[in-house]
């Protein structure tokens, strides 16, 4: 392990749990607004709703399905944060799910419901802009478009647009949330990605060491 970290940097391992961890923060915040998620959480969550199991717990058992795509076609993709975001993404943001709940967002108006997906937004772009900036690993569903990108003839953007329009259409046959959280997610965030990988991830990882 020593040699690991000596190898990756500290730094980075630490930026990665971190991303995750906020990752798992902003996913609560756009659950409380009960707007809409991302497209894959949004599909666990309505999911979870029809079997007897957390949506802790389905994100572990789907991501062990999906990890078998990554390791048959995206080895290279593989790595700590693989791990790390499959074992506690879900459960970081099931704990903030019950935290937040005590705040009542859905009770407090549609400004305020909107202005709680403003702030996810925000939360969830730290997060992934950590994790990836990183570069220690892919989490099991972001690879599959990835994986996708380079045994087709489509460019990443449709790729990953193909796989996010799959969950949503699952999530909305499990009579799960589809909202404006949802399609913000799948189109809006890149920017806020951007912005935070040049002013705040760029700086924490330019070192690349310890």
């Amino acid at each position: 392990m020593k040699k690991y970290f000596n190898k990756t940097g500290l730094r980075r391992v630490i930026g990665m749990v971190l991303g995750n961890f906020i990752l798992g923060i902003g996913i609560a915040v756009f659950r409380t607004s009960l707007l809409g998620n991302d497209p894959y959480s949004a599909m666990l969550m309505a999911g979870a709703d029809h079997l007897p199991v957390a949506y802790s717990t389905l994100m572990l058992i789907v991501n062990a399905g999906v990890f078998l795509i990554e390791f048959l076609w995206g080895r290279h993709l593989i790595g700590l944060g693989t791990f790390v975001n499959w074992f506690l993404l879900g459960y970081v943001a099931s704990f903030f799910i019950e935290v937040f709940a005590v705040m009542q967002i859905p009770q407090r108006g549609m400004a305020v419901r909107l202005l709680t997906v403003a702030v996810g937004v925000l939360i969830v772009s730290l997060g992934v802009s950590l994790y990836q900036s990183a570069d220690l690993g892919i989490a099991p569903y972001d690879s599959v478009s990835m994986i996708l990108s380079r045994h087709c003839p489509l460019p990443y953007f449709w790729c990953r647009l193909a796989t996010d329009v799959v969950c949503t259409a699952i999530c909305f046959a499990l009579g799960g949330i589809v909202n404006v959280g949802t399609a913000v997610c799948a189109f809006g965030l890149g920017p806020f990605i951007h912005f935070f990988d040049q002013h705040i991830s760029k700086k924490v990882f330019e070192t690349g060491g310890n």
